[in-house]
């Protein structure tokens, strides 16, 4: 077999002709113009509700100045509403629109915010202080000589508040009015 084998001639295949090749230009690749992004919706924030605070306290205060059976003159504590609310409110704004609604009353003199303000810092108390209680609201109107205080309580949904006030005589506590009101946006 080994002679059969080699005497097979084997046919050898010759490679392909080369075609000679001309040097060309370098190929520059076309630039894709960049995505133009489409703009994004802007999401639109939450309305908030803003509560007419002028509106909300000036029946309460109508209805405190017709039943209260204070000596024209008489010293009066407006302190700082009290959030009793599910969420943050505008005590400041709620507080000034009570002293508003009370400016020019004739039945009672306001202690002033300077007053207010020094009679807390006598008593340690931060101006800003937010812990409101009928104590604390006495203790400042002592603090002043005043012989009445206001002491108002935001309650319920923050969004629609129920509106409390209670006019209390300095010397014993006792409430000699008390009034509810809902909040008007």
């Amino acid at each position: 077999m080994a002679l059969i084998l080699t005497g097979c001639v084997v046919k050898q295949q010759q490679p392909a002709p080369v075609e000679p090749t001309q040097p060309t230009e370098p190929v520059q690749p076309v630039p894709q113009p960049e995505p133009v992004p489409q703009p994004q919706p802007i999401p639109q924030p939450p309305k908030l509700k803003t509560i007419n605070w002028d509106a909300s306290v000036q029946p309460l205060v109508a209805q405190m100045l017709s039943a209260a059976s204070a000596e024209p003159g008489s010293v009066l504590l407006v302190d700082r509403i009290k959030n009793s609310t599910n969420g943050a409110l505008q005590s400041e704004k709620a507080t000034a629109a009570i002293q508003n609604a009370l400016n020019n009353n004739g039945k009672f003199t306001l202690v002033s915010t300077e007053q207010l303000n020094q009679a807390k810092q006598t008593l340690g108390l931060s101006p800003d202080d937010s812990l409101n209680s009928r104590s604390k609201a006495i203790g400042l109107a002592r603090n002043v000589n005043a012989q009445y205080v206001l002491y108002s309580n935001a309650q319920g949904d923050v969004k629609a508040p129920t509106l409390q006030m209670q006019l209390m005589l300095v010397q014993t506590g006792e409430i000699i009015w008390s009034g509810n009101g809902v909040a008007q946006n």
